[in-house]
């Protein structure tokens, strides 16, 4: 049996356009509920932490390096730095940390 990557690129693409089109297709008034309006606000960032979360834990050598970096990019963002200083404190955090792990 042969596999055509094109057919899996076709039935991503329909599939993740199904999924974008319904709701605007279904719902033709405007939601009124503070609940859903409030539930709907919140989707994108719960779906991008559920899929970062786990990636910052198992992209480095150790959990330990991981959680350092971790840390340090949430206190850089609690005091409101900018995504690229957040991104690179964390980058320099976890470059520190492998190193002292290399050495215990």
């Amino acid at each position: 049996m042969t596999h055509n990557i094109y057919i899996y690129i076709l039935i991503a693409a329909g599939v993740t356009y199904l999924i974008r089109m319904l709701p605007l297709v279904l719902s033709k008034k405007e939601i009124t509920s503070p609940f859903l309006k409030s539930f709907l606000y919140y989707v994108p960032y719960a779906c991008l932490a559920a899929m970062t979360f786990p990636a910052i834990l198992f992209s480095t050598a150790s959990v330990i390096s991981a959680a350092a970096g971790f840390g340090v990019a949430l206190i850089a963002a609690w005091k409101e730095k900018s995504l690229l200083t957040v991104a690179l404190c964390a980058c320099v955090a976890v470059f520190f940390m492998e190193r002292i792990l290399q050495f215990v």
